[in-house]
């Protein structure tokens, strides 16, 4: 997929994560289009809205989607670079590519989906960037509690 036909496809995730952080969640939004690009689903990270911490942003427009037969041929992309958890999710149901927003706050699973045969665009969005670093910024702990890891700092229990 070519970087321009690529970013006509974030503006669907970049409004969900926009609304995530309105909500007071965190700004991570995702959308899974079928081959000829038409939306199947969106959805954005609800880890605070829902106090549920498996509500990830691609999660949420994958369950959006519904059912599909196949998932060859899909994207799905999203405003950052999915967590292990999303790229599991992605690798599983075999989608076949992933457009992502940007992978400099967070890098995820991408190389892995790239040696899997998954076709993975880093889009290193402006707009992507500037969401996460001002959210960072001001909830460095959600971050944290967000991507499974202690805050800087922190002991882990039992260490």
């Amino acid at each position: 997929m070519d970087l321009e036909a690529a970013r006509a496809l974030l503006p669907v995730a970049l409004e969900e994560a926009r609304a995530g952080r309105a909500e007071g969640g965190i700004p991570i939004g995702a959308a899974l289009f079928d081959a000829a690009g038409t939306l199947l689903g969106r959805g954005r990270n609800r880890r605070v809205q829902d106090d549920d911490p498996s509500t990830h942003a691609e999660t949420a427009a994958f369950r959006a989607a519904g059912r599909q037969t196949t998932y060859l041929g899909t994207t799905m992309v999203t405003t950052l670079a999915p967590c292990w958890y999303c790229s599991g999710l992605i690798r599983q149901f075999g989608i076949s590519r992933v457009v992502i927003g940007e992978a400099r706050t967070f890098d995820g699973g991408q190389d892995w989906l790239a040696g899997h045969g998954v076709e993975v665009v880093v889009l290193d969005d402006a707009e992507c960037r500037s969401l996460m670093r001002e959210f960072i910024a001001s909830e460095p702990g959600l971050w944290f509690e967000d991507i499974g890891e202690p805050p800087p700092n922190a002991s882990r229990s039992g260490d």
